[in-house]
């Protein structure tokens, strides 16, 4: 029988995420610029086993074939004809409905995992083409930690030269429905007081197309951003991907404690917050 198999699904931040034009096929055509996470990641176990099993005991993650994980499994199977029943364990450490990519990670990890039980058969080429077969994002969290990303998700550049960055993240209790966020994107009005130019910075820009929608339509997350850029050792803030996390960038000299706990008290005592760094690439 195979040995078992951890794995770790990093959460991803968008540095920038211009959206250019709807496709006819559905899909938007975008420009991002995604990076990983240090440190913020789900836990996925893979162990071979008599019969398929899959537990994630995280409210609000289907168990059932939607999930992307069985369809990572699934596709694995397909493609290289692997059928050891397996059983599956994921534990949720990234806010689910975040913006952060935790499905896509998830996925990606699958596929790697199953590649390593599978001896590394299959070439990491081969198994982002399957991934991006699976969703959009899912195949940068199979290459590098900082990344070009186009088309519609799917399509991967290098990416500029970031530093490692001290961020925090910001989500509150409610979730964004990409689907929905991009399909207000072409019609949102600008939002008064919000100023929308690209932060720069000497590593790139600050810049999300998709906050004009969704903050129209979740007024308290322009709050929160508007509310990060007034603080001391702040040093740009922006939603990730269709949110709701938002995050900011912070000097060395920040105080992540201290600002944790004004934005609780401040902003909203029930907030997720996350403190730590990106991967530098």
């Amino acid at each position: 029988m195979m040995p078992s198999v951890i794995v770790e699904a990093p959460a991803k931040l968008n540095l920038s995420l211009r959206v250019v034009r709807r496709r006819d096929d559905g899909f938007h055509e975008i420009d991002s610029v995604m990076v990983r996470l240090e440190g913020l990641a789900d836990r996925i176990s893979l162990e071979p086993s008599e019969e398929d099993a899959f537990v994630c005991e995280a409210p609000g993650v289907p168990t059932d074939g939607s999930n992307l994980v069985l369809r990572a499994r699934d596709l694995f199977r397909e493609e290289t004809g692997m059928r050891q029943p397996l059983a599956i364990r994921l534990e949720k450490r990234v806010p689910h409905g975040a913006g952060l990519g935790g499905g896509s990670s998830d996925a990606a990890a699958v596929l790697a995992g199953l590649n390593a039980l599978w001896e590394g058969r299959v070439p990491v080429e081969t198994l982002q083409e399957w991934a991006a077969r699976l969703g959009s994002d899912i195949p940068f969290f199979l290459g590098s930690p900082v990344a070009r990303v186009t088309g519609r998700g799917e399509q991967l550049g290098p990416g500029p030269t970031v530093p490692s960055l001290r961020v925090m993240l910001l989500k509150p209790g409610f979730g964004v429905s990409t689907p929905d966020a991009y399909g207000r994107w072409k019609e949102a009005l600008p939002l008064e007081g919000m100023d929308e130019a690209p932060q720069r910075f000497s590593w790139g820009e600050l810049v999300n197309d998709l906050e004009r929608p969704v903050f129209r339509k979740f007024l308290f997350l322009a709050e929160v951003k508007l509310w990060l850029l007034r603080q001391e050792g702040v040093e740009g803030a922006l939603m990730s991907g269709s949110g709701s996390t938002m995050f900011a960038v912070l000097g060395e000299g920040a105080d992540p404690e201290a600002l944790a706990a004004a934005a609780r008290a401040e902003l909203d005592p029930q907030l997720w917050i996350w403190s730590g760094r990106t991967q530098a690439g």
